[in-house]
């Protein structure tokens, strides 16, 4: 993203974007998040389902969204190391903010009386962000970059709950079709 045409387009110089949000990184982590926050609603809004089931159903629905998303998949072609930082790091503008949103429909479950957490829901929100992190844009090694599958079967297991939306495959078995 240039920050000069962004200025232009919303009639501002690039000086006061700088002056306002204090660098690239942050702008973009902005808009990330601006972005996740408004995913989490839109789709915590369409599932009916609650507790636990409702807490899956709602992050497959994210994650499926977020793989699926060629702005941000073209950001981390083009600049990984940069994007991965950005995106996944405690200190950078967006991971702190995406576990604060999880936690926050984890304790709305909780506080309702429909979901009885295996562990603190802070904890658990961290984790689900972790994972999601790994499966979505960094673990290319272990051959389950992009898989949704998968990742909705282990968040199901930090839930607490069993995955029947999806049968269960063993990793080695998909390692040895990328081989």
């Amino acid at each position: 993203m240039d920050l000069t045409v962004v200025a232009g387009q919303l009639g501002l110089g690039r000086a006061t974007i700088y002056r306002w949000f204090g660098s690239r990184e942050a702008v973009l982590g902005e808009v990330i998040v601006g972005e996740l926050e408004e995913l989490v609603a839109r789709h915590r809004g369409r599932v009916r389902r609650t507790g636990a089931a409702g807490l899956l159903e709602v992050f497959d629905r994210i994650n499926r969204g977020i793989s699926k998303s060629q702005p941000l998949r073209r950001l981390i072609e083009q600049e990984r190391g940069a994007a991965l930082r950005m995106l996944t790091s405690s200190g950078g503008p967006v991971q702190p903010r995406a576990v604060a949103c999880i936690q926050r429909l984890i304790d709305d479950e909780v506080a309702a009386g429909r979901y009885d957490p295996p562990a603190d829901t802070s904890t658990l929100a961290y984790a689900i962000i972790r994972l999601a992190d790994g499966f979505l844009y960094n673990d290319t090694s272990m051959g389950i970059r992009g898989d949704s599958e998968r990742l909705r079967q282990v968040e199901a297991a930090l839930l607490g709950i069993p995955d029947r939306a999806a049968p269960p495959r063993r990793l080695d078995q998909r390692a040895r079709r990328l081989d």
